[in-house]
Parts: structure tokens; sequence; C-alpha cells
């Protein structure tokens, strides 16, 4: 599939900002499920500078200044994409203690990445009550691969997809109790289940394809991929109930929320300040 993105985020404020500095993670990754043929970053006002760097994960930042005085800013991303769609053809899945005992004392170099994402992070804890949730799916001897499945359908089941029902602060107990959230809780949710039980799980940012089958089209998506030592890293989104596919089109990916935010940074003056994300995502193809 080929995509366009756009990915537009503009801030107004009260009074004028004097000076800006902002890191942005809006540049799809390229990988062998995912190419980028086209990328550019439109910033208002004028940047005094704009440097391109990796990340500690591999994602492409953008760190860039506004010096002059404004009450506006706009940051716009547009990309063209082209996403593959992703082997169904899975070896044999390894029982989930497998796995775990695999990450404890990790011996290759797969493993040896993959067990960093087994540790908290700043929005995600293993919870004992994570821990329990999980538990009536992580039944002794099961495959991995099934008991994702069933996670997965779990938490779509059981929790309401409900926009503006949370903040990015909102913990990941209050979302438990609550029952819903979007799909940044969702993900934090399964990636906290899963690291409770010392599986490495990390979270991935993105956009995906509008359409009656898909929630989350409106803005950013989010979703979770996890380690299977026969199969590398799977998709998983727990907001759709399905695992990735070529509906998905990935920015970043690290621990949490916090690695991979997609506009963040600091400014002098301002007195406040409203937000709005607009992310268009367009099928070439039609």
């Amino acid at each position: 599939m080929l995509y366009r993105i756009t990915h537009s985020t503009r801030y107004n404020y009260p009074s004028p900002v004097t000076q800006c500095f902002t890191e942005a993670r809006l540049t799809p990754r390229v990988f062998p499920g995912q190419q980028v043929l086209e990328h550019s970053l439109q910033v208002t006002p004028f940047p005094a500078f704009l440097h391109e760097r990796k990340d500690y994960f591999g994602n492409d930042v953008s760190t860039f200044a506004v010096f002059e005085k404004h009450d506006r800013f706009a940051a716009v991303a547009a990309s063209v994409v082209e996403v593959f769609p992703a082997s169904t053809d899975l070896l044999s899945s390894p029982s989930w203690e497998a796995v775990c005992e695999r990450l404890a004392l990790p011996l290759d170099p797969d493993s040896i990445a993959a067990s960093e994402f087994i540790f908290d992070s700043p929005y995600i804890s293993a919870l004992k009550e994570l821990r329990e949730y999980a538990r009536p799916t992580f039944t002794p001897g099961r495959t991995l691969l099934c008991a994702l499945q069933e996670l997965t359908t779990r938490i779509h089941d059981e929790f309401k997809y409900q926009p503006k029902s949370t903040s990015i602060d909102t913990p990941l107990l209050e979302v438990l109790q609550n029952r819903r959230g979007v799909c940044q809780d969702f993900a934090h949710l399964m990636i906290g289940a899963l690291r409770s039980l010392r599986l490495s799980a990390r979270y991935v940012s993105g956009y995906i394809r509008s359409g009656p089958r898909f929630q989350g089209a409106a803005a950013s998506h989010a979703w979770v991929s996890v380690f299977d030592p026969e199969n590398g890293w799977l998709g998983f989104d727990p907001t759709n109930n399905m695992m990735t596919s070529d509906a998905h089109i990935t920015l970043a990916w690290g621990r949490d929320y916090s690695d991979v935010t997609p506009v963040k940074g600091l400014t002098l003056g301002g007195g406040g300040q409203s937000v709005e994300v607009e992310v268009r995502v367009q099928p070439l193809e039609d």
C-alpha cells in the first residue's frame, strides 16, 4: 500500500512567545516492512535552525528553534510511504514461559536487545493489577502468539474507545478500573500487562488507514510490538482487535509514549497555549 500522510500541529498563544525550542518525531521509519519515498517538514515561523538526528531507538528526530516573536506556531509534516503486507507465514510460536526464560538470560543479540523492553518506563509500571488482568490469558504452556491474540481481543472487547476520556497522564490503574480510553491507553495497558509477566513489549506510534473498520484514524495512532524469538517483533493493535497490517504506518517506537511524542518543546512567554492536531492518511491507489 502507498500512502500520502499529512500531520499538522498548530499552537496558538494568548500572548507572544519570544523563543521556542521544539523536538519532533514526524519522520516515518524505514525498515524491511516500510519505505519512505518522500518526506518534508515545514515550520512556521521559519526556524533559526533545524537539525536532524537519530535517537537511542533509531527514530528520526527533528530539532529546531524559533527566535522571533510569534503568537502562532505550526509544524506540518508531509510524507509518501510504502507499506508492505506482513507475512502471515509465522513460525510455530514458543510457549510464553519459554520466551520469559530466554529473556531472563539473553544469549543471542536479538534477545539481548529485546530484554531492555521488559522494565518499567515513565508511563508504564509492571503493576500487580496488570499481572492479575493478564493471568487468565497466559495459562501454563500456552503459545505466546495465541496468548497475545487473546489479550488483544480482551482489551478491545472489555474497554470502550472513548476520545477525550483520558489524558496522556491518566494513570494505568485508572484506565484499568474505568475500562475506557484511547489507543495510547490501550497500548500502555497491554505493554504493562506483558511486562508484568517479564515479556518484552514496546510502544509504537504511527497512523492507521481511515475507514469503517478502523478506530483512531483521525489522529496519530498507537499499538504494541512484542518480541517472539522465533518470529521477531510482532505488532498487535488492541484498539482495532488485529495484528498490524499494511493499514498501519509506523512513525517511531520506544518504551512508551514519552519516547515517541510527535511534537514537544519549551517556550518562553505565551501565557498558555491551545493545540490543534490534524492527521490525513490518503491511500494513493484510491
